[in-house]
């Protein structure tokens, strides 16, 4: 098929399947950056828009991830929080675990280990809040929005106004958790271990790594996909 270089990030996202993974191998922001044109997506990561209009063109491998922009919202919600909400709540304690072991061996020749040890229990309890907030309260509305307009019956209005207003919210939050871990990667130098590192050392740099990888695929359902969803049903409510 024919990708046309003038859409979004984030409509590419959504249309190909596969496109997240060619995103994240590439170094181009599709969740928090979804707003900008590939083009101007590709000059912003230093990279030839031919080189990916090839890849985003070439045919894309079977779908394991299941089709998110129509399956129900509650599998979608449901998802998320079996992937990447565990994922966020399993890996962080060992994140910081591992930063405080190698910081402690490694901070007086590698200083950045403090910062990005920081920048990290930081990032670490506004995730853990954030999930929070979204399964308490934005999650649960949408579960009983979509049920409600099922049963052919009035929505019941929520205490936030409109659903608008927390999705608003939540992406403000995601945002700033981008803008730590693009801090986390420069500081790191790419998540790239430097030659006198320990196993746990680089243990840590591929957690980072990953951790940011999920990261990126759990904005980009929420903001890109789960969020326009939600409003878009509540505006035909």
């Amino acid at each position: 098929m024919r990708v046309d270089a003038a859409k979004t990030v984030r409509e590419l996202a959504v249309e190909l399947p596969h496109a997240t993974r060619v995103f994240e191998k590439l170094g181009i922001d599709y969740c928090c950056g979804g707003g900008k044109s590939l083009e101007q997506a590709c000059a912003a990561a230093s990279v030839p828009v031919e080189q990916v209009l090839e890849s985003l063109q070439t045919p894309a491998p079977p779908d394991t991830e299941g089709e998110w922009n129509t399956a129900p919202l509650q599998s979608l919600i449901e998802h998320i929080l079996a992937r990447h909400h565990a994922f966020v709540r399993a890996e962080i304690p060992r994140l910081e675990a591992l930063l405080a072991k190698v910081n402690s061996v490694h901070a007086e020749r590698h200083p950045e280990l403090g910062q990005i040890q920081d920048s990290f229990r930081g990032l670490g309890q506004e995730l853990l809040m954030h999930c929070m907030k979204e399964e308490q309260i934005l999650f649960p509305y949408i579960i009983e929005m979509e049920q409600t307009l099922a049963q052919r019956r009035p929505v019941r209005p929520p205490m936030f106004g409109t659903v608008r207003n927390p999705v608003q919210m939540m992406m403000m939050e995601h945002d700033s958790a981008g803008a730590v871990l693009r801090a986390i990667r420069q500081a790191s130098s790419g998540f790239t271990a430097p030659e006198d590192a320990c196993i746990s050392y680089q243990t840590l740099y591929r957690a980072l790594a990953d951790f940011e990888a999920d990261l990126h695929q759990h904005i980009h359902l929420e903001n890109n996909i789960l969020f326009p969803r939600a409003v878009q049903m509540e505006n035909g409510a």
